[in-house]
């Protein structure tokens, strides 16, 4: 197709919209490069759609081209190539399915890194259901990835939560002391209180907090990011790397970008401040980034990670942000273009908050955090695996909402349960095959080795059905690579696993017909074989019984 419209331009063209129509009777793929081109050309659409036909010339690859509407250019595979197609699939493995489009291209991920002041909240764990599948989409693409997090441990936050802790300590220790009006709440913050006096006793008591705030503080935050660190793990999600904040600051690295940025012209003072001329790359405001009084915003800390970043050598910057965030985006891309880089080398996704249901209601406090549901409790209702994929069934910016009686639900109502008894369904298809060749004296393995025999002329029309869904996970897969975009993996994982549940509910696969048999069980074999590779994108498991 590229070289057909390439021989009619006369020049090589590279990206070509083509897509599944929505109406199965317009063939496979269709096109509308037709009416793209007719600027260019100076040609009626149609007449440029004949020509492209025109130098596609005979192919084996499909059975049927037309020109529908005003151009479109509809394409229906011959059978032969079809089943051509699966017999690679079945051969390949997972191989088949994906594409380096990376090249080795070098990509660093930044997620969650949620402040280590409280449990995390369901925003929090959609951010890492998404880092964690955008890294092992990217990966499977052929980009070299690394998954970090940027641990916010200094500043404002984190001494209120030493505030907060001290607080509940001298309360437990008989002293009154009056707790911060915008503290941190919640039973977290006792169990940290009651830590630090079994081990420290009264030492503290009636102190003044600026004479305890180093260990109250450390203690205090480094508590935290050990449970934070402990939910992501039980969550699936890890990283390659941390980097404190803390760190910037003590490694001189925030006053070296701050230098560096001034030595560039884009550093200047006013009113007593020091500002980022932000304005210089689009932003819609100069942003400060030390106050009169001498104390760093957040932003400068935040400029001499980009800095760091950029001088470790990455092709491309993601970072995964909530959506509150979003008004950060523009000083943040003007802060990579001052360090030289293109504006697209940073791309920032942007997570939207989830809301908790049960049965159809809204479900809002906890008594562990005090304000919000946790990750950890959604975990221990319905599992990591559930809770990843709901997290990942709609994209990253647009609200979701999360019912734990759904989620619960063994039924096709939960998307997770459906395709993974997808998965285990067709593994007992394939433990049946294996009984019943037992049964009839057969060699063991005899039906499983010769699945790339089967014959395709044994397929009726709602197998070659799911034969064409199969092949189109290439395409879905390098297309949801090259947009950042794993829930499109999640989707087509329901619409597979819907197609196989109804196809299994109606045609039996172990039958007496041998010819029958095994191709059924390679369709079989092939269905599992992408359900499991899109299944690990997402981080879940495919349990072979369920």
């Amino acid at each position: 197709m590229i070289e057909a419209v390439g021989r009619v331009l006369a020049e090589p063209m590279v990206t070509i919209e083509i897509t599944p129509p929505k109406d199965e009777g317009h063939g496979d793929l269709s096109t509308p490069v037709a009416m793209s081109l007719t600027k260019l050309l100076k040609k009626p659409p149609r007449k440029i759609a004949e020509d492209i036909v025109s130098a596609i010339g005979p192919s084996g690859t499909f059975g049927k081209i037309d020109i529908a509407g005003p151009g479109f250019i509809n394409f229906t595979f011959s059978h032969s190539f079809l089943c051509k197609e699966l017999h690679g699939l079945i051969s390949s493995g997972e191989s088949f399915l994906t594409e380096n489009i990376g090249r080795g291209r070098s990509i660093q991920i930044e997620f969650v890194s949620a402040n280590p002041t409280g449990p995390m909240h369901l925003g929090h764990g959609r951010g890492a259901a998404l880092g964690a599948a955008l890294s092992n989409l990217l990966s499977e693409a052929g980009y070299r990835v690394e998954k970090e997090f940027y641990i916010n441990d200094a500043g404002r936050q984190v001494r209120l939560l030493g505030i907060s802790v001290f607080a509940k300590y001298q309360t437990l220790c008989g002293v009154e002391y009056p707790f911060p009006e915008d503290g941190y709440r919640g039973d977290y913050i006792e169990d940290i209180s009651r830590e630090i006096k079994e081990k420290h006793g009264d030492a503290f008591a009636g102190k003044d907090f600026d004479e305890a705030s180093v260990p109250f503080v450390d203690f205090s935050y480094l508590k935290m990011l050990g449970l934070l660190k402990k939910d992501l793990e039980d969550f699936g999600v890890f990283f390659d790397t941390w980097q404190s904040e803390r760190e910037l600051y003590a490694n001189g690295e925030v006053a070296q970008a701050i230098n560096d940025l001034r030595e560039r012209g884009y550093i200047f003072e006013e009113d007593g401040a020091t500002w980022f001329r932000s304005t210089a790359f689009g932003d819609d405001k100069d942003r400060v980034i030390i106050k009169k009084d001498g104390e760093f915003t957040y932003f400068a800390p935040d400029i001499a990670y980009h800095r760091k970043k950029v001088a470790r050598g990455f092709d491309e910057l993601i970072d995964i942000w909530g959506a509150d965030h979003h008004g950060y985006v523009g000083r943040m891309q003007a802060v990579i273009q001052a360090l030289g880089c293109p504006k697209d080398s940073l791309r920032v996704l942007l997570v939207q908050m989830v809301s908790l249901l049960k049965g159809g209601q809204p479900v809002q406090m906890s008594k562990r955090a005090g304000e919000f549901i946790t990750l950890r409790e959604v975990m221990d209702d319905i599992g990591a695996d559930t809770t990843k994929f709901l997290f990942l069934t709609r994209r990253s910016d647009s609200h979701l909402e999360v019912d734990i009686e759904v989620a619960k639900a063994q039924s096709a109502e939960n998307p997770v349960y459906y395709v993974q008894y997808a998965h285990a369904r067709i593994n007992s298809i394939f433990e049946k095959a294996k009984q019943e060749e037992e049964a009839a004296g057969l060699p063991a393995g005899n039906l499983e080795q010769s699945l790339t025999a089967f014959n395709g002329d044994c397929f009726n029309d709602e197998e070659m059905r799911l034969v064409k869904k199969l092949l189109l996970y290439p395409m879905m897969f390098k297309n949801a690579a090259l947009a950042h975009e794993p829930h499109r993996i999640t989707f087509y994982l329901q619409e597979l696993a819907g197609m196989f549940h109804t196809y299994y509910h109606k045609y039996k696969v172990v039958t007496q017909e041998l010819e029958l048999t095994r191709s059924r069980l390679a369709l079989c074999r092939a269905v599992q074989i992408v359900l499991r590779h899109g299944l690990k994108i997402l981080g879940v498991k495919a349990p072979d019984r369920m």
